[in-house]
């Protein structure tokens, strides 16, 4: 039949909200069950993915099922409307910027795994699923899904097909193409169609093309564009593992196992980007999951004896090959979250290949037969070859920590210090291994033609090297080098016999070369493949193909560009470290670690909402918004912001730690909310809770009449109505004789400062004195039996924590000032500062560096210990005689040390004790200080706290404890049990006398 070529009119995109946008979202408000949300923030939420790009949407629906899919494009087309499918939104070529376009966001509700097939190795699922919950619930039946992407935490199924993803063990396993094999699709007009493998000619064929549907159109038409452009076919596509530009012409028609000649329109679904339909279900095949692996480290002092290693190290039975170059391990040295994993590279190391070997490809699981294939192949890289060290790993923790490492390489490159960073635009050509060497040699060459150097690291045993130039996309000169850059770096791929994308995808960043790879045959069989799918060009345009008259420009719809500005202040906080106040927003790449669900702290809201609002990457985008002049000037401190953004943030500082860039939300926050308290003033609650020492004092000495109030009847309603105090919530009680009373009671120490081992000060924290001093006085008991002389200081402030979560940054430095002054002494006098509270110690060790730099306080900070960590540093829990009970102890860590990481101080001292100790993989409990008590927030503070009682029950241990105050009262207002002990508590109770 005929094949229509593409239209000569591009359908116009504007992104300035139109009449045309509110007609739309009546439309879909009044036709589908799923959200619409069409509002200014939505379409900066929904404006950038993991790219350098950024373009605002019109609008954005979370479709319930296909049906709601369907209405969406039909009312897309009514309205004039592109449309964009999207996942998590971690793509890294801008596949899921759609500048005007209606997103269809199926991570929400289209995620579910719809059946698992084990006898035939199959799943289907919806595309909302997450790779890691799917090789989750496939790994009881010993299966996984073989693309593994480094984002697989976050990263969607259906993202994964729309980009043709794979991952480490491309080695082995391919790409995702070779694992889809029918899919239910949405095409642009809204009809389904279901893809699956049709032999040709055959019974089934004719059935299909003999109806007047859409559907029998497209399988003439694309049986006709292969067939016609076979020889181009042949020519033109690269025979790699890892191939994913353009359509896939060379795989949807093939001849199967039995000698038929086949059809299968999954495949060219695989990797289009949804420029061709809305993928709303797949049917997957699977594969085996290996039972034992070991990793192989090998350490080169240069790149190119790296690369020449690499076709080596493919002679033998591995399953990945990885590298790694020496910016990656820089970064993450000085990285909290990822310095654990550096610190076994042996220094001198400029590149390294990470290779793995499994049971199924050495046929055995056995150690020795691994070590057997280790020892084979160092013999020729290790005592022949150019590498100078190998660190091998046999155990999954010392393999997990290195692929955490490899993981972690996108992220902790883009949080090089400045504007430049090395950018992802020519980042995953794919090359024959064995040119490796000469391309990269020849690559360096573009770059110092270009004035500027790389950082090196992936899929080395594919030919795919993730290679990022370093580059300022704020500046004209930057951006052109950008351009002119990858026009060379194409040519040299393709005399390299190469593919522009080995992973990636085209997106805004490569479609524009697309030409050049494929010639002017194929790229008309590209135009008219599209119109066929898409007559009106509506589907993600502008990616993988575009018309004549509107091409794509890599150049354009950058997140930042030449004229891109941040309206800056004097801030209160220091941000020197992080660059400055716009830098650290801006370190936010857009990776989506925030969005991940499994193991880490971040990010507790996304986690109960499954809101991309809530995610550290949203409020990042709208915080960079609104100082960039996206959002009107006053956005900052207006009360939406806050109460929508903000306020949503409960400073659980996990993204100090589990964002690999290191973006402080909380730190974001309490300057913002400060600078806000400037501009409006704050409310009675805030106040309230920002002073809570001041009233905890009052309380404290009124009591036990303070007590009484809370419980008369109907005082909660009057504080939920006057204050914002949800009902729900059951109040703290006050100690008339607080910890400081009773420690001057008992006469202070009983421990002499002639036999001490060592002396402290008792950081006597607001809660723990006035409310609940029972971990105090058994941390002193605990001390005192560990030989240390305590002292309790009674003329200090406040730590500042209360003040400081709410933006009262005056207050907090105030306090920090005084503290750090009237403690100075004593530090140098040879004394720790204990806590018994985690926020308050991280309080001094942390914030009191941004709030009153220098060295100061750097010395009071490098001295101040939780008491349980202040206990395993020095080890003086081994002085410390105790009868462990026989009950099992879970431990759930206080989110601000798990921020430091110093999370593993409390289980580790336990453990030495003899105590039955595991430690929950839990993030934050949902109290988070003040946040849990205040009513707008309750169910929200109620359902984070959910995730963690999940797993509470899931433990089974006899007992739980935690060291924060908010926590014990989250866990404690289950109403299943009394409030869980401090751990400190728990050694006190079994000390043996």
């Amino acid at each position: 039949m005929a094949v229509e070529h593409a239209p000569t009119e591009h359908i116009h995109v504007d992104t300035t909200p139109s009449p045309a946008w509110d007609d739309a979202a009546a439309a879909l408000n009044t036709e589908l069950s799923g959200e619409v949300r069409f509002d200014e923030y939505a379409r900066v939420l929904y404006a950038t993915d993991g790219s350098i790009y950024g373009a605002q949407p019109a609008g954005v629906v979370f479709p319930h099922d296909t049906a709601d899919v369907q209405c969406a494009l039909k009312i897309a087309d009514r309205f004039g409307l592109p449309v964009l499918a999207r996942g998590a939104g971690t793509s890294l070529a801008g596949q899921a910027v759609g500048p005007g376009c209606l997103v269809l966001d199926l991570s929400r509700h289209l995620n579910d795994i719809i059946s698992i097939d084990p006898k035939n190795r199959r799943v289907t699922v919806q595309p909302g699923v997450v790779q890691d919950d799917l090789d989750a619930a496939l790994a009881p039946h010993g299966l996984k899904f073989a693309p593994d992407p480094a984002s697989s935490a976050r990263a969607t199924v259906g993202g994964g097909i729309g980009n043709n993803s794979t991952g480490a063990h491309s080695v082995r396993y391919g790409i995702t193409d070779a694992y889809t094999e029918s899919l239910t699709v949405v095409l642009a007009d809204g009809s389904v169609i279901e893809t699956r493998e049709v032999i040709l000619d055959s019974d089934e064929w004719e059935s299909i093309v003999s109806q007047s549907t859409l559907e029998a159109q497209l399988y003439q038409t694309v049986r006709e564009l292969v067939e016609s452009n076979q020889a181009e076919i042949d020519a033109r596509y690269p025979t790699l593992k890892r191939s994913v530009s353009g359509y896939n012409l060379h795989k949807v028609v093939y001849e199967t196992e039995s000698g038929d000649r086949a059809i299968n329109l999954s495949k060219l679904f695989v990797g289009a980007e949804g420029t061709l339909g809305v993928v709303v279900e797949a049917e997957l095949s699977l594969v085996t999951k290996p039972e034992h692996t070991a990793l192989a480290l090998y350490c080169f002092d240069d790149l190119i004896a790296a690369m020449a290693a690499v076709p080596v190290a493919l002679e033998h039975p591995v399953s990945g090959v990885e590298l790694m170059d020496e910016e990656v391990f820089a970064l993450a040295e000085d990285s909290t979250a990822y310095r654990e994993y550096a610190a076994q590279i042996p220094d001198g190391t400029a590149a390294s290949l990470l290779i793995e070997f499994d049971n199924e490809v050495i046929g055995s699981g056995d150690r020795s037969a691994f070590s057997d294939a280790i020892d084979a192949l160092s013999a020729e890289l290790l005592v022949s070859g150019d590498a100078f060290d190998v660190v091998e790993a046999y155990d999954d923790a010392e393999q997990t920590d290195l692929w955490n490492l490899r993981k972690a390489a996108i992220p902790l490159l883009m949080s090089l210090e400045g504007d430049a960073k090395p950018y992802p635009f020519i980042e995953d050509a794919s090359v024959p291994p064995e040119e490796l060497a000469t391309y990269v040699a020849e690559f360096r060459d573009i770059l110092e033609d270009h004035g500027t150097s790389a950082a090196y690291f992936a899929h080395a045993g594919s030919g795919t090297l993730h290679i990022r130039p370093i580059l300022s996309l704020k500046e004209t000169d930057g951006i052109e080098t950008m351009h002119s850059i990858t026009d060379a770096v194409t040519d040299l791929v393709l005399e390299h016999h190469g593919a522009f994308s080995g992973e990636h995808g085209d997106g805004l960043a490569r479609t524009e070369f697309n030409p050049k790879m494929y010639g002017d045959t194929l790229w008309t069989a590209f135009q008219d493949l599209k119109t066929a799918f898409d007559p009106e060009w509506r589907m993600n345009p502008g990616k993988v193909v575009y018309t004549d008259s509107d091409p794509t420009d890599m150049r354009e719809h950058l997140r930042y560009g030449s004229e891109y500005k941040t309206v800056g202040w004097e801030t209160t906080l220091d941000f020197s470290e992080e660059g400055g106040f716009s830098h650290l927003v801006e370190l936010c790449n857009g990776c989506g670690t925030c969005r991940q669900t499994g193991s880490g702290t971040m990010c507790p809201t996304y986690r109960a909402t499954k809101d991309e609002q809530q995610t550290t990457r949203g409020r990042a985008n709208m915080i960079r918004a609104a100082i960039s002049g996206e959002l009107p000037s006053d956005a900052l401190h207006s009360a939406e912001f806050h109460d929508t953004i903000l306020d949503m943030c409960i400073g659980c500082k996990g993204c100090k730690r589990d964002c690999p860039t290191g973006v402080d939300l909380a730190k974001l926050k309490a300057e913002i909310k400060h600078k806000t308290h400037e501009e409006r003033s704050p409310s009675i609650r805030d106040r309230l809770f920002a002073d809570i020492e001041r009233f905890s004092n009052l309380a404290s000495t009124l009591a036990p009449l303070s007590n009484i109030g809370p419980k008369l009847p109907g005082a909660r309603w009057v504080m939920e109505q006057t204050l914002g105090i949800a009902r729900e919530r059951e109040l703290p009680s006050f100690t008339q004789t607080t910890l400081v009373d009773w420690f001057e009671t008992r006469g202070g120490s009983t421990v002499s400062t002639s036999d001490a081992t060592d002396r402290v000060l008792l950081f006597p924290d607001t809660y723990t004195n006035y409310s609940y001093p029972e971990p105090g006085k058994a941390a002193v008991r605990v001390l005192e039996a560990a030989g240390v002389y305590v002292e309790i200081p009674t003329h200090l402030e406040v730590s500042g924590r209360a003040a400081y979560s709410l933006g009262f940054l005056d207050r907090a430095q105030a306090a920090a000032q005084t503290n750090v002054e009237l403690l100075r002494p004593f530090v140098e006098d040879g004394r720790s500062i204990v806590f018994v509270e985690p926020s308050d110690a991280v309080m001094f060790q942390d914030e009191y560096q941004s709030l009153v730099s220098g060295e100061d306080t750097q010395l009071v900070g490098a001295n101040a210990y939780g008491v349980l960590e202040y206990l395993d540093i020095y080890r003086r829990d081994e002085n410390v005689s105790v009868t462990p009970p026989a009950e099992s102890i879970a431990y759930h860590g206080h989110c601000n040390q798990k921020a430091l990481s110093k999370d593993h101080h409390a289980p580790a001292v336990l453990d030495r004790l003899g105590f039955d100790v595991s430690v929950l993989d839990s993030g934050c409990c949902g109290m988070a200080g003040s946040f849990g008590y205040e009513t707008e927030h309750y169910e929200l503070s109620q359902s984070i706290g959910s995730i963690l009682f999940a797993q509470v029950e899931e433990n089974g241990a006899t007992t739980v404890t935690a060291p924060g105050g908010s926590c014990r009262s989250q866990l404690g207002d289950r109403g299943q049990e009394a409030m869980p002990p401090h751990p400190i508590e728990l050694i006190d109770r079994h000390i043996s006398l």
